[in-house]
């Protein structure tokens, strides 16, 4: 694995339920600010049911995909108590 992945995979699992961050700014902590769309592959591939990915949005607060089904990752936010901003 790489160590971008490793950060990014250990970054996504820190954030809180009920709480949301881009995916630049967890390419941004990872130590790689221009690779949001990496992040979202690493995100899209990921089988670790301990990486909480659906806390992961698009910069402009809009909820994005969830493995392709839009509708659950926006349900499992709503049962967190995340209040989207848009």
């Amino acid at each position: 694995m790489s160590l971008f992945k490793e950060r990014v995979l250990n970054i996504v699992k820190n954030i809180p339920k009920g709480r949301t961050l881009s995916y630049k700014a967890v390419a941004t902590l990872a130590g790689l600010p221009n690779a949001a769309r990496a992040v979202g592959r690493i995100m899209a591939n990921n089988k670790d049911k301990e990486v909480p990915c659906h806390r992961v949005i698009k910069s402009d607060g809009s909820i994005g995909g969830y493995n392709g089904i839009r509708g659950e990752k926006e349900d499992l936010l709503k049962k967190e108590g995340y209040v989207s901003k848009r």
